[in-house]
């Protein structure tokens, strides 16, 4: 018994080919950057709609003002911060670290700064600034180590460092607030080159990281590490020395956000530098898309997430709203990423499919397909088998 194929409906092949159709609406919809572009659009038509020139950007003497230049060099920090972060993440780890090592990067320079015996000189602010660097990548040498060599949960291990770090950055600082008055160092975090210097460093740093995990095989031992710890030690993957790296990284990028904040305000708070910055991290990889079970990660949702979080506490602040309620707003949307990433949260969230109906006793099974056009309705012969007549 032959059968005659079907062919397709004219003109579909080639739009599948091209793209074009349900397909191109499926990945748009599926993307993991839309709902966060979308939040992001939505937060400033609402600053918009509050303040009219919200959106103006203006060029005076070389530079460029406006709000959404603020959120830029504010919001930069968070985003350097969320770069190391990401990559810790996509390893299946956390570091609660950041902040403490934020307010160790701001105390050491300042404090380097304030005690060389010429405080505004440009050498002064780079050796300042070089040590805390320096200090901030042995921490996450300590950190690296609690978790890739010693096994260590990375939230526990990161939790000690956390508690301890911002009492030694008030040890460091005596308790006090160090003001300097330093060009050069003062330029890192107050600087302009057309864009506040503090936005120029920390895309600078989103874009290396891009293309060093894109062109080289760094970004996909990352994800296997994140997927499959053990996995990728047998197929020949050095995980400790991933975690190493990461952690490594993250320690960095949390000493140069340091050294923004300390020098956006020409001084050093061991008390309040980079307070809650590692929930505005954490929050900004998550809304952009990286899951904290590990694994595939996004740099550029990590741009999105932090733009939305700077955004968000701009907001707040221009519509007369108490600080308190953005700490409220944000710990409701942790909340909120743990449960869309929970498998039994999505399980019960997720429509079922209905079971089909058991078919009649003596009748057609349920579903089957109607008769071919053209039939005439008479019982058909039985089908004979090869070599039977």
């Amino acid at each position: 018994m032959s059968t005659t194929p079907t062919s397709p409906a004219p003109g579909t092949t080639g739009r599948a080919a091209r793209g074009d159709g349900p397909g191109r609406l499926q990945r748009v919809t599926g993307s993991r950057l839309l709902w966060p572009v979308l939040a992001l659009v939505a937060l400033l038509a609402l600053n918009t709609a509050v303040n009219p020139g919200f959106l103006s950007v203006e060029l005076r003497d070389g530079r460029l003002f406006g709000s959404l230049v603020d959120i830029l060099k504010n919001g930069a920090p968070i985003l350097l911060v969320a770069v190391g972060m990401t990559l810790v993440i996509a390893t299946r780890g956390i570091d609660l670290s950041v902040g403490a090592v934020v307010a160790i990067a701001g105390s050491v320079a300042c404090v380097m700064i304030a005690a060389s015996p010429d405080p505004t000189s440009p050498a002064a602010a780079l050796v300042a600034m070089t040590t805390a660097v320096a200090v901030c990548v042995l921490l996450g040498l300590w950190n690296g180590f609690l978790v890739a060599v010693l096994g260590i949960q990375p939230i526990i291990a990161t939790l000690v460092l956390m508690t301890a770090g911002r009492g030694v950055a008030q040890l460091i600082t005596d308790g006090q607030i160090v003001t300097v008055n330093n060009d050069t160092f003062t330029a890192v975090g107050a600087g302009f080159l057309v864009l506040p210097v503090p936005i120029l460093i920390s895309l600078a740093v989103l874009v290396a990281v891009g293309l060093v995990t894109r062109r080289t095989a760094l970004g996909l031992f990352v994800e296997s590490v994140g997927i499959n710890p053990e996995a990728s030690r047998l197929a020949g993957v050095r995980s400790r020395t991933i975690l190493w790296t990461v952690y490594v990284f993250s320690g960095l990028c949390a000493g140069v956000a340091g050294l923004m904040v300390s020098a956006n305000v020409n001084a050093a708070d061991a008390n309040n530098a980079g307070l809650w910055i590692e929930l505005d991290a954490i929050l900004a990889v998550v809304i952009g898309g990286t899951s904290l079970a590990g694994g595939r990660y996004s740099l550029t949702g990590t741009l999105v997430g932090a733009m939305i979080i700077q955004t968000l506490t701009t907001t707040v602040y221009s519509i007369g709203v108490p600080p308190e309620v953005t700490l409220v707003f944000k710990a409701v949307v942790v909340i909120a990423l743990f449960l869309s990433q929970s498998p039994a949260a999505r399980g019960a969230l997720r429509p079922r499919r209905r079971r089909p109906r058991p078919a009649p006793a003596g009748g057609p099974p349920a579903g089957d397909p109607p008769a071919a056009a053209g039939s005439t309705g008479a019982p058909a012969r039985p089908e004979q088998k090869v070599g039977q007549r």
